[in-house]
């Protein structure tokens, strides 16, 4: 530092003459030019970074701007995908609603209640009318009563079929039943004097000479072959023929009648099953019938 408290100048060089007014201007003339340089360099410098960093963001800009470009198609041609995916749905849902449209059915013009549709059919159902209870079916085989098992009423069934495909009335059904109740107890019986008799179905073996059947019936005695009368709808026909052939049969006891036809020892015994031939016969036919 000078007496004056100006600063040295680092750069000047040492001179005698440093302190002369001239001197001092010479002194900043050469200081001046060495810093010439010094600061051109240093401006290139900035020139040079501010150069570089114009460059870098210049490129990186356009790299910006090359990649939105390229973008740009990828991201319309997707637009575009994806707006004729749903014009093409739209298209496909309105072709099938079109389509539903056609094959949907007119709906029918009402008509009134008194006039009937012209589309009718006589087997048209009338829905107006209430249903109809169905009469419960009549069982195929009425429960045993009287005091009879199945198979025994099985064969009073047998007996009043026959009975009606002949046309007799229902009295000489009760007669033909009460009578097989007496000679057999309803039962078909096959006998023990005639072996072939047992070759047939039945229920039981009776020991009364050669009877055999539900009338016991004899074929010795000129009622038919011993196989057809183990048949109780042919045995009812027999027995039915005979009884049809008594006259008056149908305004006589039922005992009298039947012994016409039977011929048996003890005639009075067929009474005793009027009543229960009654009830049977009644369960087996509609009442009226």
């Amino acid at each position: 530092m000078r007496d004056d408290g100006t600063l040295d100048d680092p750069y000047a060089p040492s001179s005698p003459t440093a302190d002369t007014e001239d001197g001092t201007s010479t002194e900043r003339t050469t200081a001046a030019s060495r810093l010439r340089p010094y600061v051109r360099d240093l401006t290139g410098r900035r020139r040079a970074q501010l150069a570089l960093a114009t460059g870098v963001v210049c490129c990186l800009g356009l790299a910006a701007v090359a990649q939105v470009c390229d973008e740009k198609p990828g991201a319309a041609n997707r637009a575009g995908k994806l707006a004729s995916s749903e014009l093409a749905q739209r298209a496909e849902q309105q072709s099938a609603a079109s389509r539903g449209l056609d094959r949907a059915a007119a709906p029918a013009p009402a008509t009134s209640a008194a006039a009937p549709s012209a589309t009718a059919t006589p087997g048209d159902p009338d829905t107006t009318a209430p249903a109809r209870k169905a009469a419960p079916a009549r069982p195929a085989h009425p429960a045993p009563v009287a005091g009879l098992d199945k198979d025994q009423m099985e064969n009073a069934e047998a007996i009043v079929r026959a009975g009606r495909k002949m046309g007799v009335p229902r009295r000489g059904l009760v007669i033909a039943v009460a009578t097989a109740m007496q000679e057999s107890n309803l039962y078909n019986v096959a006998s023990g004097v005639l072996p072939e008799s047992q070759d047939y179905p039945h229920q039981g073996v009776g020991w009364d000479n050669d009877s055999v059947g539900l009338f016991q019936q004899r074929s010795s005695s000129g009622w038919g072959p011993v196989g057809r009368l183990m048949d109780p709808e042919f045995a009812t026909r027999q027995f039915l023929t005979a009884l049809e052939q008594v006259p008056g049969w149908e305004q006589m006891r039922l005992t009298d009648a039947a012994q016409a036809v039977q011929v048996s020892a003890y005639p009075e015994f067929y009474q005793q099953h009027e009543w229960r031939a009654t009830r049977v016969v009644d369960a087996i036919l509609p009442a009226g019938r």
